[in-house]
């Protein structure tokens, strides 16, 4: 082959190559949620993929792949094909597989579009439990007393925990973790008498809070939250501590710029319309947007951050 004719092969690549990104997208999207359907995160991608489909112009679909305390679902969104139609519901477990030696997972192993979402841990007890404020919680666990629980260990509710007494000038495990399989097991753990403390969020307890079976004493959030205008924030009690949950979008490493692009621009408007916003408010959930640049520095501080308290927990590798 000439090298006349090897130019044109590659301007011709190049022409073929541009106009694909000129026209992407051009078939429907995949957005992989590495959770199960019902949960906070599948709640948060489907009610976001309603605006995001109207923003991008083609079909959502939604398809939960669990597994593996969530490695697995994030593991297929790392391992896709960067083009753009297959996105991820990324979680704060990408900052922390590596640390705790569950997966090769970190930020980079992603290209980091925008955090769309986060909820706050909380301080939740039982009905009549003997505890009414969060700092009766942490006195009675700097005396050894108390359990906790709401995620698997390591989690982010596990962290919750944790920075809570680190906070409050106590031993970083005073209040003693038992792991759970979610939200919805350890608030009848909660229920049951079988440990003492709920520290994942009062959005998970708040049908039981209605109910009169629980009492939310305080929100690990720098502000109160709309949902929840009457429970203080742990910093208001006294406690400078907050720690949240948060929900993104990510695609795999590599996503060409242009694409890039086009998808934070259009999950800027989808995130921003009313029905997105009212439909995460409703729920409780706290709407954030904060686009991909802002989103991997604060990715990058959540992990250094993670890994300072899982280290002080035992749990680094």
């Amino acid at each position: 082959m000439t090298l006349a004719t090897k130019l044109g092969v590659a301007a011709i690549a190049s022409l073929a190559a541009s106009a694909a990104l000129a026209e992407y997208p051009e078939r429907p999207v995949t957005i992989v949620v590495p959770w199960g359907a019902g949960g906070g995160t599948d709640t948060i991608i489907r009610i976001f993929a309603v605006g995001f489909e109207e923003a991008l112009g083609q079909p959502i679909n939604v398809v939960n792949r669990t597994g593996g305390s969530g490695v697995v679902g994030h593991s297929v969104i790392a391992n896709s094909r960067a083009d753009g139609y297959t996105l991820g519901a990324c979680t704060s477990e990408i900052t922390y597989f590596e640390t705790v030696g569950l997966a090769p997972i970190n930020p980079a192993s992603f290209s980091l579009i925008s955090r769309l979402a986060e909820i706050p841990a909380g301080v939740t007890v039982a009905a009549g439990s003997p505890y009414t404020t969060a700092q009766e919680v942490i006195d009675a666990a700097k005396e050894g007393e108390l359990t906790a629980s709401g995620s698997g260990i390591g989690g982010p509710w596990h962290m919750a925990a944790a920075g809570m007494m680190q906070a409050a000038d106590a031993q970083v495990d005073s209040l003693r973790f038992i792991p759970s399989q979610g939200g919805a097991p350890a608030l009848q753990d909660l229920l049951a008498g079988g440990i003492t403390v709920f520290t994942g969020s009062p959005i998970e307890a708040r049908a039981l809070a209605d109910a009169g079976e629980v009492e939310i004493l305080a929100i690990m959030a720098d502000e109160r939250s709309p949902a929840f205008p009457d429970v203080p924030t742990l910093k208001e009690t006294g406690t400078d501590w907050s720690m949240t949950n948060w929900f993104s979008l990510c695609a795999p490493s590599g996503l060409p710029e242009e694409i890039a692009v086009k998808i934070e621009e259009a999950a800027r408007i989808a995130h921003g319309s009313d029905a997105v916003q009212d439909a995460l408010a409703q729920r409780g959930i706290t709407p954030i947007f904060d686009g991909s640049e802002a989103f991997m520095d604060f990715a990058n501080g959540f992990s250094q951050d993670a890994r300072s308290l899982l280290s002080d927990l035992g749990l680094a590798q």
